[in-house]
C-alpha cells in the first residue's frame, strides 16, 4: 500500500490514511486501495477503525486531481461510490478524527458509523468556494447526522464545526485527547466486538434500511433467535455471567 497504513487483527483492521505531506489528501491511489480494504472486509467481515497520520484526518480530496476530472469522472462517482461501499461494510466502521476533515476527508468520516475526536478536530465542507459541491454524501449524509439547518450552515455558508461543535450536534460520540485518541477508539471497538458479530451485522442492516419496517426487524430476529450464538450468551447470562 502507497497511501495506507494497515493493521490486520483477529477482529478488527486499523486504516491510518498515509499521505502526511499532502495532509492525506484522497487522491485516485488511496481510492483504490480503499476499495482493496473493503474488498478483504466484504469477504472477511470485521470492525474497522478509520483515522489519519500526521495530526490530520483527511484535508479533502486531491485538489489537483479533482481540476483535471470533468462529466464523464463526476458520473463516475469516483468519490461517492467509494465512501457508499464503506458506509454499506458489513460491521461497524469507527473513524478517528484529529485535525482537519475537510471536502472528501469529512465526507470519509460522515460514511463511518461513529465518530471520536480529538479537540484539534474540524469538520467542513468548502466545496462550493472551489465552484463544486460536496457530492460524495455530504448533501445528504450530514443532515442525516446533525439536522438540515446546521447541515446547511456548513454545505451552504462554510461553517467549519469544530470538536465541540460537533459534540453538541451528535456528530462525534465523544471529544478525548490526540493521545489518547486511538486508545479510546479501540475501548469503543472493543466494546463493539464482544457483542454477536451477527447481532451486529443485521442491527447494522436494518438500522440502514431506508424507511424502516416491522417486517425487517422480525426477519432478522428470526435469523438471530435460531443462532447458537444467542443461545449461548443468553445461557451464560441467565448462569449469572454477563457476555
Amino acid at each position: 500500500m502507497r497511501t495506507l497504513r494497515i493493521e490486520e487483527l483477529d477482529d478488527r483492521v486499523v486504516v491510518t490514511l498515509a499521505r502526511p505531506a499532502a495532509r492525506n489528501a484522497i487522491n485516485a491511489a488511496m481510492i483504490r486501495e480503499l476499495h482493496d480494504v473493503c474488498e478483504a472486509l466484504e469477504e472477511r467481515p470485521r470492525l474497522l477503525l478509520l483515522t489519519g497520520e500526521g495530526g490530520t484526518f483527511a484535508a479533502g480530496a486531491d485538489i489537483g486531481e479533482l481540476r483535471e476530472r470533468g462529466r464523464d469522472q463526476a458520473l463516475q462517482g469516483i468519490n461517492s461510490r467509494l465512501f457508499d461501499r464503506i458506509a454499506r461494510l458489513p460491521m461497524p466502521t469507527v473513524a478517528a478524527v484529529d485535525g482537519y476533515a475537510l471536502g472528501g476527508g469529512a465526507e470519509l468520516a460522515y460514511a463511518c458509523d461513529v465518530r471520536l475526536a480529538s479537540p484539534a478536530a474540524v469538520f467542513g465542507n468548502p466545496e462550493p468556494g472551489l465552484g463544486i459541491l460536496a457530492a460524495a454524501g455530504a448533501c445528504w449524509r450530514l443532515r442525516e447526522l446533525v439536522g438540515a439547518s446546521v447541515a446547511k450552515q456548513v454545505l451552504l455558508a462554510g461553517k467549519r464545526l469544530d470538536a465541540e461543535d460537533a459534540l453538541r450536534f451528535g456528530l462525534v460520540t465523544e471529544v478525548v485527547p490526540a493521545g489518547e485518541l486511538l486508545k479510546r477508539a479501540h475501548a469503543l471497538i472493543d466494546r463493539m466486538a464482544r457483542s454477536g458479530p451477527l447481532a451486529l451485522r443485521l442491527t447494522k442492516l436494518v438500522a440502514d434500511a431506508p424507511g424502516g419496517h416491522p417486517i425487517a426487524d422480525d426477519l432478522a430476529q428470526a435469523i438471530l433467535f435460531e443462532s447458537a450464538d444467542k443461545r449461548d450468551r443468553m445461557d451464560a447470562f441467565l448462569a449469572g455471567g454477563r457476555s
